[in-house]
């Protein structure tokens, strides 16, 4: 027999042998495999705290509004410890990515919503001018107005951007105590909830 003849029947059974040889095929698999299981994991892992902090933001509005609506005068003081017990809310995430406000509304005679006053709490807390459902427009009304927003950075970053995700929510509560919700407090001499 040839030299060649030899060569081409030895590559003949190499390659027989190898199409039946199936010991690497977990690797193969696992490799191909491990891949998109990461992303799965951390993605569930990340995208489940962002809806956490997400509900945590929508908690935090509504306390906002509630511990502010239960008062019938509220000071600087008053104020900072509302918005320090519900920032408390967001543990065990970072509070310093707390940005919030406290807005009272006043609707007049003419359905027009005026701002009496305003508190905010934060780096960069929420602003702008606050619009009201028609439905809450009653006419010489209150409204205690809450916003929260929260940049929700993942801790892993693998699938969610690390630079963050903006969460806002917000609520409106009527004065629960009394007409309004003065602040600074009144005067002895005052005659009534401020209108503008």
């Amino acid at each position: 027999m040839s030299l060649m003849s030899r060569i081409w029947l030895r590559m003949r059974r190499s390659a027989l042998d190898l199409s039946g040889d199936t010991r690497g095929i977990a690797a193969v698999e696992f490799a191909m495999v491990v891949p998109l299981m990461l992303v799965l994991f951390f993605g569930t892992v990340e995208f489940s705290s962002g809806i956490a902090v997400d509900r945590k933001v929508t908690l935090m509005a509504r306390t906002l509004s509630d511990l502010t609506s239960q008062n019938v005068s509220v000071t600087s003081t008053q104020l900072n410890n509302i918005f320090n017990a519900s920032t408390s809310i967001m543990t065990p995430y970072p509070a310093s990515e707390v940005n919030a406000r406290i807005v009272e509304l006043y609707v007049d005679a003419n359905l027009s919503v005026k701002q009496i006053w305003s508190a905010t709490s934060g780096a960069a807390p929420p602003s702008g001018t606050v619009t009201i459902p028609a439905a809450l427009k009653v006419a010489d009304t209150y409204l205690i107005y809450s916003e929260v927003s929260y940049n929700y950075k993942p801790a892993i970053g693998y699938v969610m951007t690390k630079t963050g995700i903006n969460l806002t929510d917000f609520t409106y509560t009527r004065p629960r105590q009394s007409q309004c919700v003065f602040n600074p407090p009144p005067s002895s001499s005052s005659t009534g909830c401020p209108k503008s």
